[in-house]
């Protein structure tokens, strides 16, 4: 028995390298989120997309990953992981230089959507391969926590590599730094992964994946409209089809024999703590990064590369707490760990609320320390708690579920409450334009008009650092009050 055993299990030597090689891919999806955050400002300068241009710049990739995730989990447990990180990866590489010589706002959009379904088949993949390379459950905690990090790596160095780049090169090079990962990945997986099926794999339902992701994609342009425009009939109606959409598709799912979303998972709580562990702390990190690249730049007046730095410590905290979480977990427990994760993350947030018009990169790199924490955490609880809950031949759809959390509420973080900080600048501005940059860039700008701008946006980002803080306080306390010790 043990002999047939080792047959089917790679040697160790070969399942690390495996791991190596595909944390080439999850990095560039996981940066991708992320490196936008400080080139948006070039790019508007460059493109000149309107306000709402600008939001789907950074969310169209986003909602393409998240609305697709769940089927590509499926997708890859019926017909080969391994076939489809090929193509996946491939297709991400095309995109990717798509993107980089894009001659305008909407040809940008359309390339990050399509590099957001390219991403889709990578994440749910990538996690299921690294399930069948490490059997023994120790080592494939070890390896899901390095998996986590590099994951929560790509999304913390993202705007450091496009502050560099910047720094030297037009805007679309942060695009092509993707060129050079996936020929790597290309040459080397096929050597080092094996293909891998689920041993009872079943169809996916097609009606379901349109509906989804119709669903997320209404919702949220209706609430994006709605701040940054204010009350119109068709937006509104779209706000009542895209949530009606999403009810039915989760009814749909409990009449499925092969569901893309299994919700009987979520009867565990703390699987359903660990998901929205998932999907919260990706919201804040991203609005909170968004806004705060736009303030470092737009508003105190810092070079990109300077912006970029003052990441570095937090990026630091978070990629280390990735990495140590696991051995730590196995003592203290996922209560202990779940509730930690929030109460950092909502006291990072509150240190950007002294930043100010005059100052405040030291509150913001208070911030992304202590936040860094949560983070951190969030990241390798959610991949492992996701894995193990489920049999192998389900790992690919689960690990979706995981990773679907952490993109949705990456979307969700620019959408809902970037559009709550746009509403708040709308409010309080000039009234001149719909953002920012743009209000900063119009000719003639009176100096008190700009300082209006500066400070309605400093507001923005008060309230939207505050709603993320009680988010996630009152997440932690329910964590205590649901989970036992």
């Amino acid at each position: 028995m043990s002999r047939q055993l080792a047959t089917h299990r790679p040697p160790a030597l070969k399942a690390w390298l495996g791991l190596l090689v595909v944390l080439g891919p999850v990095l560039l999806v996981s940066m991708d989120g992320s490196i936008l955050f400080l080139a948006m400002p070039r790019i508007s300068q460059a493109l000149s997309p309107t306000a709402d241009q600008a939001l789907w710049i950074l969310d169209s990739y986003g909602f393409a990953v998240g609305s697709l995730l769940i089927a590509f989990g499926a997708i890859g447990d019926r017909y080969g992981r391994l076939r489809l990180l090929m193509i996946g990866t491939t297709a991400f590489g095309i995109s990717s230089a798509i993107a980089a010589f894009a001659p305008s706002a909407e040809l940008l959009i359309l390339a990050r959507a399509l590099m957001g379904v390219a991403g889709a088949t990578l994440l749910p993949s990538a996690l299921a391969v690294l399930s069948e390379l490490f059997a023994d459950p120790r080592r494939r905690a070890q390896a899901i926590g390095i998996f986590a990090a590099a994951f929560a790596a790509g999304f913390a160095i993202g705007p450091v590599f496009g502050g560099v780049l910047l720094e030297r090169f037009w805007w679309g090079a942060i695009f092509l730094i993707n060129l050079p990962v996936v020929a790597l990945f290309l040459v080397f997986a096929p050597m080092v992964l094996r293909e891998v099926r689920a041993s009872r794999p079943g169809g996916v339902d097609a009606l379901s994946v349109v509906t989804s992701a119709a669903g997320l994609l209404l919702t949220i342009y209706a609430l994006k409209h709605l701040a940054a425009e204010g009350v119109d009939l068709v937006p509104a109606l779209l706000g009542v089809v895209g949530p009606g959409l999403l009810v039915w598709f989760a009814v749909r799912q409990r009449t499925l024999e092969h569901p893309l979303i299994d919700f009987s998972l979520f009867r565990d709580r703390v699987f359903t703590v660990a998901i929205v562990t998932g999907l919260l702390p990706l919201a804040a990190w991203s609005a909170s990064a968004y806004l705060a690249g736009v303030y470092l730049q737009s508003v105190l007046g810092l070079p990109v590369l300077d912006a970029a730095l003052l990441a570095l410590p937090g990026a630091a905290v978070l990629i280390l707490t990735c990495v140590v979480t696991p051995f730590v977990v196995d003592r203290i427990g996922k209560r202990t760990a779940l509730v930690t994760s929030h109460f950092s993350i909502a006291t990072g947030l509150l240190f950007l609320l002294p930043a100010a018009v005059t100052g405040g990169a030291g509150w913001y790199v208070a911030s992304t320390v202590v936040a860094g924490l949560g983070y951190g955490i969030s990241f390798s609880v959610v991949a492992d708690t996701a894995v193990g809950a489920v049999p192998a031949d389900r790992a690919g759809a689960a690990g979706a579920i995981a990773e679907t959390s952490n993109e949705i509420g990456n979307a969700l973080g620019i959408a809902l409450l970037g559009s709550l900080a746009v509403l708040v600048f709308r409010l309080q501005g000039p009234e001149l334009a719909p953002t920012l940059e743009e209000t900063l860039q119009l000719p003639s700008l009176a100096h008190a008009a700009a300082e209006q701008a500066k400070a309605a946006f400093v507001t923005g980002l008060h309230v939207v650092a505050a709603v993320a803080a009680v988010l996630h306080a009152a997440l932690g306390v329910l964590a205590l009050r649901w989970l036992a010790r």
